[in-house]
């Protein structure tokens, strides 16, 4: 026993434990002598580095070579490790074909003249987790416990050599026991103490922290009777046998004494808690019984460190002062009866600490020595008995699905838990029709259609001045040109604008009825959307769950037993979720056994029949099965007895209606949803036929602008021949086309001739007009004028071309009575005439309805 103190609020004297000490054994030759032996000398080559390796950890261990407590934790974790692979692979006994020449003799931690020899592994691993359980109790003893930190990591360390101890009385003590040489410090009693002993000084750490922080009276109070509790634990080990007398007197002294010390504490620290509550009675029987307490740990405890001594002392002196005060104000102001001790409840306790689980840190299946050696045998062995572990796990986990299937089936017949949920508020909708209504709240809903329809007459109106300012520019075209006619008669030989517009005129009159229909089907819509407001007002109910009916109680009830059945009806069907959850905690007990469940050391060492060994290890399994079984049959009784009770409520809450009344709810939200879909659906045809229309209408419009353009330079050309013959100029050397007679000059307003005209310069034979170079406009090729007819409104037939087709090809002739001395096209550019795609070309998110939209031809 180590031991270490510095100043805290009571005090800070902590226990350590020494580690056991080993004599020297040599594992490399015997080891390798078995592999050479049973295997072959290749083998037994193979495997001279791991034994070499684990035979100098052994000599680590035995030598204590670094001092570093850490480094000697990590040296114990790793031979522990190396043992566990040991163990499935060396069958260690005294049997003749086993290795047994080794024989492990470790000496006791507390009586170190005591040793024990078992030519076996498990009093190695056992004594290995002894000395890594005590190095983390040296560990924690050194760190600095004035801080807060210090004491912090000092109950970590605690905690972990609590672990430690629990991880080698659940695997190895019992092991370790067997034989008639044994050791008690690795016995199941021993390091139960050990970790209770463990846990106590980490829970004291916490509690000085507590202190420290400031924390209430009633939380130290809690926390320092848990430290008591666990001293107590430990305390009552050490009382009884095989402990009682193999511990010197200073620990049982140390122990008994932190247990009382630790209660007086907590009653200390609750009697504050008491005062300020003003229960002053129950505060005097607690101060009294811990100074009563205190006295007796005192008078049993001679000889204990002086300074757990004066730590007892102050406290009783404190409790002292606080009885006194408690006792004065109770005669003078309360007058109240004082409770006898034994009346008392326990003091509360609450437990900041537990073991550590060391699977993890423990856990050798990644390490890599001697993986090449499994015995044949063995390792068919295995192979069956998992065979047989699967198979087990296979039908029980069929078992329970089945079940779980059976209730789900069960309680869709009856209705339930939808009707108990929707008598207490908590309504529920089809997962099919509430994510249906959740695509169309995201789309917008049925509050986001008057939007869309102000596009639709957004798109129209725009549309429609678009028509309109096409018209006016060949209009103004056509009047300009009737002036000139007049004013210079038979003169004016250029062919008449409505000649050549007809075509143009014809698809401008054509997109018009195309507006006009549109705009009908537009009212259609808004009359739809008018229509089916009510219906479709229940998809902006959020959540749509609010729209569903209630299940309401009964007006009249003449024995008032609509709570009890609702009440009865519902315990049952928490029973039945309790017993679905323990169906999945059976499962994943059956999978953890597998885990847990290696029989490979018990085939490696086993002399009896594989198949004995098989079924007594598969025998594990039985009680698992059982329990499967009664809760399959628990479960069927219940549903029974569920359908009786749900009988009952339906009757009373006449659950035939309200199942009637949803359905219909179902129905009306299914019909909002069709009748959005089909309106959303002839809106989204709507828009691209606007836009698609747009495109055609801005096409002609730049025909119409590059026909007025070309009949603007005509027309100047044609004012200077004409001027020039009415002036007796002769221009036999120009064009050979016609002459002209004088006229006279345009009226104002009327184009000019170009500036730099010469009347007497002679042309080599070029047509009267030649366009000026212009950069070049995407997707416009040259003027070409008329065109297919146009199909009817909102209707683009899948995956066909928009509604407006490029224009003919630019070779033929742009307009009736064109004459090549008047125009002379430019070379039509790749891809010109074509037409954009319209924006709106993806499928609608929506099925179309059962009926055709108001588009559709």
């Amino acid at each position: 026993m180590a031991a270490s103190s510095s100043s805290s609020s009571i005090t800070n004297l902590l226990l350590a434990i020494h580690e056991k000490k080993a004599t020297t054994v040599d594992l490399y030759r015997p080891l390798r002598n078995y592999v050479a032996f049973t295997y072959s000398e290749r083998e037994a080559q193979l495997l001279e580095d791991d034994l070499e390796t684990l035979n100098q950890l052994r000599s680590d261990i035995e030598r204590v070579q670094d001092p570093s407590p850490a480094a000697r934790r990590d040296l114990l974790i790793s031979y522990y490790k190396a043992l566990c692979l040991v163990e499935t692979r060396f069958p260690i006994s005294p049997e003749k074909h086993h290795v047994n020449t080794v024989s492990f003799i470790w000496y006791d931690a507390f009586k170190p003249k005591q040793k024990a020899t078992q030519q076996n592994i498990h009093l190695e691993k056992a004594a290995v987790l002894f000395n890594l359980g005590a190095i983390y109790s040296q560990i924690g003893l050194s760190y600095d416990r004035t801080t807060i930190d210090g004491r912090r990591q000092a109950s970590h360390a605690f905690i972990a050599a609590a672990g430690t101890f629990a991880f080698l009385r659940d695997n190895e003590s019992t092991k370790a026991s067997i034989g008639q040489s044994t050791s008690v410090d690795v016995s199941v009693e021993c390091v139960g103490m050990l970790e209770r002993l463990m846990l106590a000084q980490a829970q004291e750490c916490v509690f000085e922290n507590t202190i420290a922080k400031g924390s209430t009276p009633g939380v130290c109070a809690k926390i320092s009777r848990q430290v008591g509790l666990y001293y107590e634990e430990a305390l009552a080990a050490l009382y009884a046998s095989p402990l009682k007398d193999h511990f010197e007197k200073g620990w049982i002294s140390h122990v008994q004494l932190k247990a009382a010390l630790f209660h007086g504490e907590a009653c200390y620290r609750y009697g504050l808690e008491l005062h300020e509550k003003e229960e002053i009675s129950e505060e005097i029987a607690r101060l009294r019984s811990s100074i009563s307490r205190l006295a007796e740990a005192k008078k049993s405890s001679k000889g204990a460190p002086a300074q757990l001594q004066e730590a007892i002392n102050k406290l009783e002196a404190s409790i002292n002062c606080n009885l006194d005060r408690a006792v004065k104000e109770n005669d003078r102001v309360y007058l109240m009866r004082v409770p006898s001790p034994s009346s008392l409840s326990p003091l509360p306790a609450f437990s900041m600490v537990k073991p550590m689980d060391m699977s993890d840190i423990l856990d050798a299946s990644k390490e890599k020595m001697f993986t090449n050696l499994v015995p044949d045998s063995s390792a068919k062995a295995l192979s069956r008995y998992t065979e047989m572990v699967d198979d087990v796990i296979r039908t029980q986990t069929e078992r329970l699905q089945q079940a779980s299937d059976l209730t789900r089936v069960r309680l869709k017949e009856m209705d339930l838990p939808d009707s108990i949920l929707a008598l207490d508020g908590h309504l529920s909708l089809r997962v099919d029709l509430k994510d249906d209504v959740e695509a169309v709240q995201i789309s917008g809903g049925p509050t986001g259609l008057e939007a869309e329809l102000q596009q639709l007459r957004d798109l129209r109106r725009v549309n429609h001045e678009l028509l309109i300012h096409t018209e006016e520019l060949l209009q103004k075209e056509c009047t300009e040109d009737a002036q000139f006619r007049s004013q210079f008669g038979t003169r004016w030989t250029r062919p008449q604008s409505s000649t050549l517009t007809k075509n143009l005129q014809d698809r401008l009159n054509r997109f018009a009825a195309n507006i006009k229909q549109a705009a009908e089907s537009d009212v259609k819509i808004e009359r739809s959307v008018r229509d089916n407001s009510a219906l479709m007002s229940i998809l902006d109910h959020r959540p749509i769950e609010s729209a569903l009916p209630n299940l309401a109680r009964p007006i009249m009830s003449l024995d008032a037993t609509e709570d009890t059945t609702v009440g009865t009806l519902k315990q049952s069907l928490r029973q039945l979720e309790n017993l679905g959850a323990q169906r999945a905690g059976l499962e994943d007990m059956l999978k953890e056994m597998k885990r847990k469940d290696d029989i490979l050391p018990k085939l490696m060492t086993s002399t009896r029949s594989y198949e004995d060994l098989f079924r007594k290890e598969i025998s594990k399994y039985d009680h698992i099965c059982e329990e499967i079984s009664q809760n399959i049959e628990t479960q069927e009784q219940l549903l029974m007895q569920i359908q009786s009770q749900n009988e009952e409520f339906s009757a009373i809450f006449n659950l035939e209606d309200y199942k009637a009344s949803r359905e219909k709810c179902y129905k009306q939200i299914q019909a909002a949803i069709d009748k959005y879909r089909e309106i959303k659906e002839n809106i989204n045809e709507g828009l691209k036929f606007y836009v698609t229309l747009q495109d055609a209408i801005t096409n002609v419009k730049q025909q119409c602008s590059d026909f007025v353009m070309t009949r603007s330079i005509q027309c100047r050309e044609m004012m200077g021949d004409v001027q020039r013959q009415m002036a007796g100029l002769s221009f036999q050397d120009q064009r050979s086309s016609s002459s002209y007679p004088p006229v006279h000059h345009p009226p104002s307003g009327s184009p000019t001739p170009p500036e730099n005209q010469n009347p007497s310069h002679h042309h080599p034979q070029p047509p009267y007009y030649r366009p000026p170079e212009q950069p070049s406009r995407p997707g416009y090729g040259n003027p070409v004028y008329g065109g297919p007819q146009i199909r009817p409104p909102y209707h683009t037939p899948n995956g066909q071309a928009p509604p407006y087709p490029p224009p003919p090809n630019a070779q033929q002739q742009p307009y009736p009575g064109w004459q090549g001395s008047y125009y002379n096209p430019q070379v039509q550019q790749p891809g010109s005439g074509s037409f954009p795609q319209p924006p709106y070309t993806v499928q609608s998110p929506y099925p179309p309805p059962h009926q055709g939209g108001y588009y559709r031809q």
